[in-house]
């Protein structure tokens, strides 16, 4: 029998999300009609495809819907894909290539102005015209050797007279949501976390399919009253043999919608009583934690890797959704093999907006779609690009222009995980 790959039906779900699980090196098959039934009800079917052998699901590829921060705040429409796997009896075959295609075709009719997926392996999404975004960064902090005054704890105040106070999932699952949109408005690479993605981090009105242990829940409030930020942790017992305390932290999530609020956050998590240790959990390469330390190498740089990627499908409306740091008017011959979003514009940046459209004009640039994806958050360099051989450089002067234009002065971060 010949593969199939379709739109799967609700009655297919199980046996798509078994091969998932599998393609995750998950083989077992415990809880699956429970976990299908949970996540069905979150789940668009009309944008989840399998690639079948016979009754046997192969390969399995899904997208949802997502908004997406870009510089200067504005939220774009993006196609976010998730869940791609091919079994190991069915690689080389073409399928990963069949869904994607499929997929990125629908997203571009739909007007999404991009992609977005979180690369398991480095060396498969270059090919579909992604490029890395973003990147995160993981601290573990030695408290002992901070240099941080621990007998003055800041659990029951900030100095600029905020507070911090525990609370429970309830509280999270209804404030957490405007502290997030708060933090989306100012943060560019963040991505919109809809109700369902509360309900499954608090376990507040979904369906548990996993064992679930409760976190810390601690909430920043501003001297209104306000709440300004979140931080989400779970704690690892540990005495030495002299019976001295050594516990852990490990941050699941920090949030914050202002500065003051994220340091009053990393204050409280670095004054805990018996906490010899923290674990920052994933955060932006030039997160403040280390240089709110008294001594910064007391933070340890334990995980540094790309995150976020993203494919360009319309190039003139999700260049024109940013800002830029400085004017400049740049023609870029964008490569597009897939032919999504290829062809030559004309760039009029300036810090408060932009105008993009086809031009007939000589390129500046000419580059990869999946080399404008990787600098349009304004993470990755142009003139770095060039230097590799994967920008052409046609005007003298281009690169730099670019850079100057395309780079932030804070970097891109991306929280989440899809």
């Amino acid at each position: 029998m010949g593969l199939d790959i379709r739109v799967i039906t609700a009655t297919e779900f199980p046996a798509w999300l078994l091969a998932v699980r599998r393609g995750f090196l998950e083989a077992s098959a415990e809880g699956l009609q429970e976990d299908a039934a949970a996540r069905l009800a979150r789940t668009d079917l009309s944008r989840v495809r399998g690639a079948f052998d016979g009754e046997r699901c192969v390969a399995t590829f899904r997208s949802f819907a997502q908004e997406l921060t870009v510089p200067g705040g504005a939220r774009v429409a993006v196609d976010a894909i998730s869940g791609v796997t091919v079994a190991p009896t069915h690689r080389r075959r073409g399928l990963l290539s069949r869904m994607m295609a499929a997929d990125l075709a629908e997203a571009k009719e739909r007007g999404e102005v991009a992609a977005t997926l979180i690369a398991a392996e480095y060396p498969i999404y270059g090919r579909f015209g992604f490029g890395p975004a973003t990147s995160l960064t993981e601290w573990e902090v030695d408290l002992t050797r901070s240099g941080l005054d621990r007998g003055v704890p800041l659990a029951g105040g900030a100095p600029d007279g905020g507070r911090v106070e525990f609370v429970d999932a309830e509280d999270v699952a209804k404030l957490g949501p405007e502290i997030h949109a708060r933090l989306a408005a100012r943060q560019h690479g963040v991505v919109d976390r809809p109700a369902s993605w509360w309900g499954r981090h608090t376990g507040v009105g979904v369906q548990a399919v996993d064992k679930w242990t409760e976190p810390f829940y601690v909430l920043y409030r501003s001297v209104s009253g306000e709440p300004e930020g979140l931080v989400t942790y779970r704690t690892k017992d540990d005495w030495s043999d002299g019976k001295q305390p050594r516990d852990s932290v490990i941050v699941s999530q920090l949030i914050a919608a202002t500065p003051a609020a994220e340091r009053a956050l990393w204050g409280f998590v670095c004054s805990i009583d018996w906490v010899t240790t923290v674990r920052s959990g994933y955060r932006a390469p030039d997160d403040l934690l280390p240089l709110l330390l008294p001594d910064p190498r007391a933070a340890r740089v334990v995980t540094h890797t790309d995150w976020l990627w993203t494919r360009v499908l319309d190039t003139p409306r999700l260049l024109a959704a940013r800002t830029y740091a400085r004017e400049a008017t740049l023609v870029l011959d964008v490569r597009d093999d897939a032919g999504l979003a290829g062809g030559v514009f004309r760039l009029d940046a300036s810090p408060h907006g932009a105008v993009c459209a086809p031009d007939t004009r000589s390129a500046d640039l000419t580059l990869d779609v999946r080399d404008l994806s990787a600098v349009q958050l304004g993470d990755e360099s142009v003139q770095r690009l060039v230097a590799l051989g994967r920008i052409d450089e046609n005007r003298p002067g281009a690169a730099a222009l670019a850079d100057g234009a395309f780079r932030t002065a804070r970097r891109p971060w991306c929280p989440d995980v899809f």
